[in-house]
């Protein structure tokens, strides 16, 4: 937890006055008993109603001065817990989006989403519930304590006797709530995923007539959800009554041997009706902690979960670069590389050795699950190669800082992904500060600014989440724009073109021709690799070809099987 709450530091002064104010409202909750009291045996055992009016005038003060502290505690406690909030959120953001992509998929995209809003919000709520009550509870219980000896420590006995078995019975139960409520997190995480995964799918469900099915497993881990709750919450509504149960014996032993002491004892009746009073607050204080338990369980379940995340040991080493700058195409080299992800013993890639010169187009072919998107996702050091050399400029690539070696990188993934907002802005997200000339300019490279002048809006049409009302080509061509406004040293292409129609593929490639970068092309189509300087084949992370176009025909098996096939399909 140390780790999540260094992030309420920079707010210690509100934190403090909020907690000095909390003490002024608890110092006067514990002297009214002592003044009540004083009103009995002054004022009305004696018939002085002066002395009534006196201490009633002073417990008015008090409570003018409780009311005020209240109120200004909760305006700091809160300014602390959401400023806290802020930071917190926006640390886990930024860790998010600088990890690596080998520490990044260690988490389920469903836990990151939960992890930065209900978890922040459970902690943030957490630290404003101690800034006002949380703290106040056990001061109160102590508090009251120490003021019942003061008034008459042979009743304030009777208080302190079930103390210790409440103690011990609240650090069990807080125990056990971290652990409960540390399971109903991630299965919050298991029905995030699932909701995720539908809205994501939603064609696709409604195409396979699964809605039924996908309702049944969301039934499921909602079940799971509301069992693993309930399971937790009963146990925790356990505290309520046995806390009472205990304060109620202590406070009829007061009021029983109260009532004997008076008789016999002569003891004042303010005594036991303060030592009453006190009983009564110490009762309210413990009945707080059934809340406050589930709060404090809840949030150390959450603030261990963001800690992980913040902990999360990134493997990806950054070197500080000697030369920063760079201009034009630049060639890459690949020397006996391979790679395999972290926890598996299966490489993905082994002993590739290529390479690309400056301005050079490289086709990528093979079959699914070949390592094509795997080799790809090496250059920009979204991983790291577990063995071998890749060389970027003539410089490796560890010894290029992160930032600079990506922004020589135009990279188009598979999927599409296009933002919420305008189409300028998905294509000035490219290059920051980009300008309208800049941004027309590449969509007509892309081939995607005639469509975009169709629309009524132009540039300024809304795009919807995800680009739904966008057809695929219209997504790729888009996003192929939003790679070439950084003016690319080397532009990487996923199967980017795979909803092109041949004429504005053929187009597409031409004007692609004109620009000054390396390119990386991942396609099955052979008119592409008929383009480009040199095709490489791979077969289960494997080089099983590399040479151009004609070369491949007359020496790779692999290669002819994939033309005859387009050929036979109507492919030229």
């Amino acid at each position: 937890m140390k780790t999540v709450f260094r992030f309420a530091l920079p707010y210690k002064w509100p934190m403090m006055i909020a907690i000095f104010l909390m003490l002024l409202e608890l110092a006067v909750e514990l002297i009214q008993p002592l003044l009540i009291g004083n009103i009995i045996d002054e004022g009305i055992m004696q018939e002085d109603l002066g002395a009534v009016g006196l201490w009633g005038a002073v417990m008015m003060g008090l409570a003018f001065v409780a009311l005020f502290s209240g109120v200004v505690n909760s305006y700091f406690a809160s300014h602390a817990a959401q400023s806290f909030g802020f930071d917190l959120r926006q640390a886990l953001f930024k860790r998010v989006q600088t990890m690596s992509l080998t520490a990044f998929l260690r988490f389920p995209t469903s836990s990151l989403i939960t992890r930065l809003t209900s978890d922040v919000t459970l902690v943030q709520n957490a630290l404003f519930m101690g800034l006002r009550i949380m703290a106040r509870a056990p001061l109160m219980v102590f508090g009251s304590l120490a003021m019942a000896f003061v008034v008459n420590p042979k009743l304030a006995i009777f208080l302190l006797a079930g103390a210790p078995f409440l103690a011990i019975f609240l650090v069990i139960m807080a125990r056990k709530g971290v652990r409960l409520f540390g399971i109903v997190q991630r299965r919050l995480d298991s029905v995030n995923r699932l909701v995720q995964e539908n809205l994501q799918a939603v064609r696709l469900i409604k195409a396979y007539l699964r809605g039924a099915f996908e309702t049944s497993r969301f039934s499921k881990a909602a079940g799971d959800l509301k069992k693993d709750s309930v399971h937790a919450m009963r146990l925790m509504e356990l505290i309520l009554p046995v806390l009472l149960f205990i304060m109620n014996a202590g406070f009829m032993a007061v009021l029983w041997f109260g009532a004997d002491e008076v008789r016999n004892s002569g003891m004042p009746v303010g005594d036991v009706v303060a030592i009453v009073n006190y009983a009564m607050r110490m009762t309210s204080a413990f009945s707080m902690f059934s809340f406050l338990i589930v709060i404090f369980s809840r949030a150390k379940a959450s603030s261990e979960r963001m800690e992980e995340l913040l902990t999360t040991d990134d493997q990806l080493e950054v070197l500080e670069a000697t030369d920063n700058s760079y201009d034009g195409a630049s060639a890459v080299r690949f020397e006996q590389v391979s790679f395999r992800y972290p926890d598996t013993n299966e490489y993905v890639l082994q002993d590739i050795s290529f390479e690309v010169r400056p301005g050079e187009k490289l086709v990528i072919m093979g079959a699914t699950g070949s390592g094509k998107s795997t080799l790809l996702q090496l250059i920009p050091r979204m991983f790291q190669a577990t063995n071998g050399t890749i060389l970027v400029g003539g410089k490796k690539i560890g010894e290029w800082q992160l930032d600079v070696l990506r922004k020589m990188i135009g990279y188009v993934p598979q999927q599409s992904m296009l933002f919420t907002g305008t189409i300028i802005d998905n294509l000035a997200w490219g290059k920051q500060g980009a300008s309208l000339e800049e941004v027309e300019e590449a969509a007509k490279k892309a081939q995607i600014h005639q469509s975009i002048m169709r629309f009524t809006d132009g540039y300024h049409t809304r795009v919807g989440q995800k680009g739904v009302n966008l057809s695929g080509g219209q997504k790729q061509r888009l996003s192929i724009a939003r790679a070439l406004i950084r003016k690319p040293s080397i532009l990487i292409l996923d199967d980017s073109t795979s909803a092109l129609d041949v004429k504005t593929e053929a187009v597409l490639w031409e004007a692609l021709t004109e620009e000054d970068t390396t390119m990386f092309i991942v396609t099955q189509k052979i008119q592409t690799a008929q383009i480009a300087d040199s095709v490489l084949l791979l077969s289960d992370g494997k080089i099983v070809g590399h040479g151009t176009h004609d070369e491949l025909l007359n020496s790779s098996s692999f290669y002819r099987k994939i033309v005859q096939s387009q050929q036979a399909e109507g492919v030229e």
